[in-house]
């Protein structure tokens, strides 16, 4: 499908490009249009972090497709604090609390060589999969390189104003009893007033202490942690003296100090000026009363000289069967992760066809069927050119990039839930899965697994790794010999019925008129009959036999996908022919 300019539709990418263009020009006319996402490695970072990235990648290659030129900057925030030590990790960590995330070692086992890049190179990954185009910018190298230097200096000399204006907030937030920002639902609201279990940067103290207001916190220099306390600063000299809890004390000159950082609520408004950011979105845990959104606003303008950006607070993404999603607690689902299960135009269009503002949640369990036969009925009506405009566009930006094209994707997608049910009775058994797809469709042939990859590996995966030993299939080895000589007359006839057809109707679409018109026929009806209530009933009994009989139980894949996967030597042997 070609990847086309979408400016006269009216999904919510398109309003927000409208938006984000016409404020650029007003700011910064012929200047390349900076959109924005921030991300902390202080964990796997997870499906809900994927939301921060993928709403300002949308608009920016929107924005791209228009001709417009337009930058995506993602902030590694690597020089945040480490805060806790996630769970399924040695707790000795823990002596590691307060370090910047770059000085802490990598997890146990880990190749990489500090914490944060060891979270950062799967993210990294995906994201080239999802064909995000982005410049990465390392909070530590920015500080480390000096580059926010003269920021900093200009946020110490105005250290009083900025407390201040932080003041009047903090009396909002106090006012407002730390409230979740107003129209969230229950889940959203739980979130939001758990900010702390949120962004690591989100829940930063704003530099206020007993010696006075300071926004810069320093890390150690002998123990390498922010367990620091500002005790004098002079503007002249620019003489910082500190304390530690380790028992360190120094007095630095901050003009050619570079081991340390702005409090979060001053770092992020400096950053929205230092690099011209007109669009960035946020979080629920950002936007609530005192928060760094809505203090930042205050800061950039009257300390900074610059503007907020504009952008909606998005709502969290969660995983079906689990809570809030939160790096800190561990083993979360990442971007990566969904990419061993979804083709990348799938995950990113549960991304693009719902507003920011819209909570989801994202299936690992059986649902992913359901939502891979949504994606093929899209890309149908697409191609017939039937779908209705925000689909077509949502499909579109799911497909692919203004600068990459469309992104990579099955030759021949065949349905992702036959071919994990094919998948969970061959156990990826590769000549047996072949010869079952060239029995799909006789007269259009799978010849090659070539032509159903990836969409096979993923759907390989997905069965080997997401459903339960207990709900896999496992086919008899020899046949129910009991029930089959329990059976009546009328389940032997039914079993007759199917057996004597089965060559005739050896496909997919024959064997599945085949097993429904098996209770038709039976009925005095014709195979092509509409079902009757009654009738219903005699296909679900009639299944169910049919279960027992091959895989030991009342349930399992869909009927004409598993005589396929059985075959017809075997499924007449199992049912007694």
């Amino acid at each position: 499908m070609p990847i086309v300019a979408t400016s006269v539709e009216t999904d919510w990418v398109s309003r927000f490009a409208d938006e984000v263009i016409a404020e650029a020009e007003r700011r910064a006319p012929g200047k390349p249009i900076v959109c924005a996402s921030g991300l902390s490695p202080s964990g796997p970072i997870h499906l809900g972090n994927l939301r921060e990235v993928m709403t300002p990648h949308l608009v920016a290659d929107e924005i791209r497709r228009r001709g417009h030129e337009v930058v995506h900057i993602i902030s590694w925030d690597d020089y945040d604090r480490f805060r806790k030590v996630p769970a399924g990790v040695d707790s000795s960590w823990s002596e590691h609390i307060g370090k910047p995330l770059s000085s802490v070692p990598a997890p146990p086992g880990s190749t990489y060589p500090n914490w944060a890049e060891h979270f950062k190179a799967p993210m990294i990954s995906a994201l080239a999969a999802l064909g995000i185009e982005f410049r990465g910018i390392s909070q530590t190298e920015m500080y480390t390189s000096g580059a926010y230097r003269a920021q900093i200096l200009h946020a110490m000399r105005e250290r009083a104003r900025i407390d201040a204006i932080l003041d009047r907030h903090r009396t909002k937030g106090r006012a407002a009893g730390k409230k979740a920002p107003q129209g969230l639902d229950a889940v959203e609201a739980e979130a939001a007033a758990a900010a702390a279990e949120g962004s690591g940067a989100a829940s930063e103290d704003d530099g206020a202490a007993a010696a006075g207001y300071f926004p810069y916190k320093p890390y150690c220099a002998e123990c390498g942690r922010d367990l620091t306390t500002v005790t004098a600063y002079d503007d002249d000299t620019t003489e910082l003296s500190y304390t530690c809890a380790c028992g360190h004390a120094e007095t630095v000159r901050l003009a050619e100090h570079d081991r340390g950082k702005l409090v979060w609520k001053v770092d992020w408004p400096m950053r929205w000026a230092y690099e011209g950011v007109v669009f960035e979105p946020s979080g629920v845990d950002h936007q609530s009363p005192g928060s760094s959104w809505q203090v930042g606003e205050p800061i950039v303008r009257e300390i900074f000289g610059a503007e907020r950006p504009i952008g909606p607070m998005y709502a969290f993404v969660g995983i079906v069967g689990m809570a809030k999603m939160s790096s800190s607690k561990g083993a979360v689902p990442t971007a990566a992760d969904a990419l061993e299960i979804m083709e990348a135009p799938l995950l990113r269009w549960l991304y693009a066809r719902r507003r920011p503002n819209q909570s989801f949640k994202i299936a690992f369990d059986q649902e992913i069927q359901r939502l891979y036969d949504e994606w093929d009925t899209l890309a149908r009506k697409v191609a017939e050119g039937v779908a209705l405009p925000a689909d077509l566009a949502a499909y579109n930006r799911a497909a692919g990039t203004a600068t990459a094209g469309p992104l990579p994707v099955t030759p021949r997608p065949l349905p992702f839930r036959t071919l994990a049910s094919i998948l969970d009775v061959t156990t990826g058994h590769a000549e047996q899965t072949l010869r079952i797809l060239r029995d799909l469709d006789p007269e259009q042939p799978v010849t090659s697994l070539a032509e159903v990859r990836p969409r096979l590996d993923l759907a390989e995966r997905w069965i080997t790794t997401q459903v339960p030993a207990e709900q896999r299939t496992r086919v008899r080895e020899e046949p129910d010999a009991d029930l089959l000589a329990s059976l009546g007359e009328r389940e032997r006839e039914s079993l007759r019925l199917l057996l004597a057809g089965l060559d005739e109707h050896w496909s997919l679409d024959g064997l599945t008129a085949l097993v429904y018109g098996v209770p038709k026929v039976q009925a005095g009806l014709t195979p092509d009959a509409k079902p009757t209530p009654e009738l219903k009933v005699a296909q679900r009994e009639f299944f169910a036999l049919l279960y027992t009989l091959l895989v030991g139980r009342d349930t399992g894949p869909r009927l004409p996908t598993l005589l396929l996967a059985v075959g017809a030597g075997r499924v007449r042997e199992l049912l007694g022919g």
